[in-house]
């Protein structure tokens, strides 16, 4: 009897172990079942909603995901994803919905997040020039001393530019970048005449190029397109907090991962109409062929199942560190900027 009891105590005592090790690790065991939630409500900070490159987050909410989750999420759309970083980094917000490469950029400063979910497997950026500033163009040298717009100053969108820029030999330094967001800000700045060249995201671009506005000269809205500028798979939206919020709400992370991967899972099998009636009206920007023909260019660039490649991260620091002076690529530990726990077990939840 007394072994029994011993053997009961013991195998209660393992249970209670690997609860205090997952709220100390921010990692459930496998199979464990989440429950409670740390955190109902939350707070997260995402850099133009609106695009397709955060399309994701957008169905999670709108299909009611995050509902199904017990969460009551607030979203709060900034002009770009530096924006809602600074959001974040500083407090008004738990989680970021934004571009992988900030927590590069982030631990380069010794401040770590990490990414626990992916919305995006390629960057959906293109960047275009000008066909009213810009109508003799004929390679990046003469983007010297041009204005570019971007959705924001240090976003992914300005990112995507300084390596663009640095393949011909020109640093940041050698542009004007002008924020314009990724909405009708964007149109208004490049058919107005305010920038000489814009990179941006989808729908803006398509809509920029289906009406003559601009020329694309690189793109990243196919996988192909992304191999070729970045040389690899290329990661892009997903939502990242920081390691400190991830330990202390290992369940609200879960439930946030689930929400992203279920609507990923909707996405494989949902028809152009199917947007059109999910999305908020004021996405369309005023088209809604122009804006299925953007969805059409960009789909394969959304993540399948949440989940981060070691190639994916590794060739978006390989990326940041050829032209950012700052970055040391024998200095940051990958293995801290991102975690495919939560994804994992949301694949495994949705069959995905």
């Amino acid at each position: 009897m007394n072994n029994l009891i011993n053997k009961r105590d013991f195998s209660k005592s393992v249970a209670l172990s690997l609860m205090g090790l997952s709220a100390l690790t921010g990692y459930a065991p496998a199979g464990y079942a989440q429950t409670k939630l740390e955190k109902t409500k939350v707070a997260i900070a995402v850099g133009g909603k609106a695009t397709f490159y955060y399309l994701p987050l957008t169905l999670a909410e709108q299909l009611g995901y995050f509902k199904s989750e017990g969460l009551d999420v607030e979203i709060s759309d900034f002009a770009g994803g530096a924006k809602a970083l600074q959001a974040v980094v500083g407090g008004s917000a738990d989680v970021c919905s934004g571009a992988y490469e900030h927590t590069i950029y982030l631990q380069a400063k010794n401040q770590f997040y990490q990414s626990f979910v992916l919305q995006g497997r390629a960057p959906q950026i293109a960047i275009g020039i000008s066909l009213k500033n810009m109508p003799n163009y004929r390679g990046l040298e003469d983007l010297k001393g041009k204005r570019i717009g971007v959705s924001a100053p240090g976003s992914s969108t300005n990112i995507a530019a300084n390596l663009v820029l640095s393949k011909a030999g020109l640093k940041a330094s050698d542009v004007s970048f002008i924020g314009v967001g990724t909405a009708a800000g964007a149109l208004a700045a490049i058919r107005s005449g305010q920038i000489d060249a814009i990179s941006n995201i989808d729908p803006v671009m398509t809509m920029l190029e289906q009406k003559g506005d601009v020329k694309i000269i690189y793109d990243t809205r196919t996988l192909k397109g992304t191999q070729q500028v970045f040389g690899g798979p290329m990661p892009a939206a997903c939502l990242y907090a920081s390691q400190e919020f991830i330990q202390k709400n290992p369940n609200t992370c879960q439930a946030m991962a689930n929400a992203i991967v279920q609507a990923l899972k909707w996405l494989q099998t949902a028809g152009p109409s199917d947007i059109i009636k999910t999305v908020p009206e004021n996405y369309l920007l005023g088209d809604r062929a122009l804006y299925l023909a953007s969805f059409g260019k960009v789909r394969e660039a959304i993540s399948l199942d949440g989940i981060m490649s070691n190639e994916a991260s590794q060739t978006a620091l390989k990326a940041i560190a050829s032209f950012e002076a700052d970055i040391h690529a024998d200095k940051i530990n990958l293995s801290k900027t991102f975690t495919n726990n939560f994804a994992i077990r949301a694949k495994e939840r949705f069959k995905v």
